[in-house]
């Protein structure tokens, strides 16, 4: 699966987020075994600030491409696609679960930890670095965030 074709799951992810009213980022992992997880935001709903995109499906990814290696060598061949830049969380769980690439989308000025605020994900310090590729579908997904925090700040209350 080219980089398109998985940043468009995680586009339909973020969508989904902002139907549910949750901060729309979606996320996907592909390895060669296919796609291992999708899934978005869901901080909101679950009333949990760790449910961020990326953590959610390395989660699930780990959990579904088990096969009798450690946990963490599991994503050692996936590729990590996200709409946005991973803030320093999800960063830390990607350099722990030895993700191999990550792909995202727009930069988060704020909070990114892989190359706006941090480096984290090349920092030769840490156990592991890898791969990554910044600004696929940047616009896309950067549109659906102004469009959401725009509807909040319009909204009383």
């Amino acid at each position: 699966m080219d980089d398109l074709a998985a940043m468009g799951i995680a586009l339909e992810e973020a969508q989904a987020a902002y139907r549910e009213g949750e901060v729309p980022v979606g996320a996907v992992i592909v390895s060669r075994l296919g796609v291992l997880a999708r899934g978005h935001n869901l901080v909101e709903a679950t009333g949990d600030p760790t449910a961020h995109a990326e953590a959610l499906v390395i989660r699930e990814a780990v959990r579904a491409a088990r096969d009798g290696r450690v946990g963490r060598q599991v994503l050692a061949d996936a590729t990590l696609f996200v709409t946005m830049e991973p803030c320093p969380m999800c960063a830390g769980a990607i350099v722990l679960a030895r993700v191999s690439r990550v792909v995202f989308g727009c930069d988060d000025p704020r909070a990114g930890a892989v190359r706006s605020l941090y480096t984290l994900l090349s920092d030769a310090r840490l156990n592991h670095q890898c791969r990554v590729t910044g600004g696929v579908q940047a616009e896309a997904g950067a549109a659906l965030l102004t469009r959401f925090f725009e509807e909040r700040r319009v909204r009383p209350g």
